[in-house]
């Protein structure tokens, strides 16, 4: 236990020094309020159109952007944009590691490796909680501006409300994290993973679940993808109907899809953990 706490701390000051890292958190971060709030306040403040593209109307748009409503939408945008920029982060932790040289030489010099592993993955985990917790502060604060400026009520979510809503984000978050994390290792440096990676969040799943449509035997197996059930838990999260995001699903219940999502999160933490036991790291 204290090799491995010490692998955790060790993993988190190579990150903090890593400007890569803090670039893809702070990006997230960016996008998150442009998308969730910045377009649309703009649209609803200019009054450009009195129904917005999702089909909703402008004063169901300002109760989106108030603080009741910041669990449901910080975590629209997980699912695909958020969960495409934490799969390169995973991606870029473990891969690098190759291509830099450091596997070899903490494998060599250090902990076992499975404790170095179980420490990365660690790492990541309090790396993914934090974010979702930073999303959270920062877009409540935001809806608390908007809703000032527009004198509309400042009323918080309730506590059941935005621990749901956290831990979907976490979920959500976590999983995209360790598939790159994995890709990582399967591919021995970050650039094939994160190619990889990304035509998988972005093409890959979107094509199988058309064909799906018209293929009917195979929706058992594109029902389960990691992006369904991520879609469908941040679907969850909804009290609009008709909103239209992307990535964002109602196939998967909320417990099927935290049970999904558990699963791959398991099986991707061990298999990393697993791979870089068990393989050669020439």
């Amino acid at each position: 236990m204290t090799d491995l706490i010490a692998c955790t701390r060790s993993e988190f000051a190579r990150l903090r020094r890593w400007p890569a890292f803090w670039i893809i958190l702070g990006t997230w971060i960016v996008l998150n309020l442009v998308f969730a709030y910045l377009f649309n306040y703009l649209a609803y403040a200019t009054g450009s159109s009195m129904r917005m593209s999702n089909g909703q109307p402008r004063a169901i748009l300002l109760q989106q952007m108030l603080p009741a409503a910041v669990p449901e939408v910080f975590t629209q945008g997980m699912a695909m944009f958020g969960g495409a920029l934490m799969l390169v982060l995973g991606a870029l932790v473990t891969g690098s590691g190759y291509g830099w040289g450091t596997w070899k030489t903490v494998f060599t010099q250090g902990p076992s490796r499975a404790r170095v592993a179980g420490g990365t993955v660690l790492a990541l985990a309090v790396v993914v909680v934090a974010l979702v917790l930073t999303a959270f502060v920062v877009d409540t604060g935001v809806a608390a501006i908007i809703g000032t400026v527009q004198h509309q009520s400042l009323a918080l979510p309730g506590a059941g409300r935005s621990l749901l809503g956290i831990l979907t984000g976490a979920v959500i978050l976590g999983m995209w994290t360790l598939a790159g994390a994995v890709i990582g290792v399967l591919a021995r440096g970050p650039a094939l993973a994160v190619g990889l990676g990304l035509v998988w969040v972005l093409v890959v799943e979107n094509l199988l679940r058309g064909v799906a449509s018209i293929f009917a035997p195979i929706r058992a197996i594109t029902d389960h993808l990691p992006g369904t059930a991520a879609g469908s838990l941040a679907g969850a999260m909804r009290t609009i109907s008709g909103e239209s995001t992307p990535g964002v699903l109602d196939i998967l219940s909320r417990p099927a899809s935290f049970v999904v999502l558990a699963v791959y999160i398991v099986v991707f933490a061990v298999a990393m953990v697993w791979l870089l036991h068990r393989r050669d790291m020439a």
